[in-house]
């Protein structure tokens, strides 16, 4: 059997899912180098939809992981989420600067 593109494609977009979207790792596994990866990306579009939709299920992974630290109690994964996610809500990080203004008064004062 020949191995073509399109297999090496859909051996890299399987190891793309196994290793949460990690290229270096994905490339390792299908036997391809990085540059074949990103040559398939960024010249074959149905390929990119397919990478990019891979992305989204990592974030979806990992935004389900910080969730569940949440539900555990963990203070951290709550107050990054309001931090990220609850800015609409006031839950943001201001930092405060008072400004005094100093009446201008000369560089080089007269000396009598």
């Amino acid at each position: 059997m020949a191995y073509n593109s399109d297999n090496i494609k859909k051996n890299l977009l399987t190891a793309l899912e196994k290793s949460l979207g990690v290229v270096s790792a994905a490339c390792k596994k299908a036997k391809v180098s990085r540059q074949t990866h990103y040559e398939y990306y960024n010249n074959d579009p149905n390929y990119r939809a397919a990478v990019d939709d891979l992305a989204e299920v990592s974030l979806d992974f990992a935004e389900s992981k910080l969730l569940q630290s949440i539900s555990n109690g963990s203070d951290t994964a709550t107050i990054f989420y309001l931090k990220t996610k609850g800015k609409k809500r006031g839950y943001i990080e201001r930092t405060e600067s008072e400004v005094k203004i100093i009446p201008e008064q000369p560089f080089f004062p007269d000396v009598p």
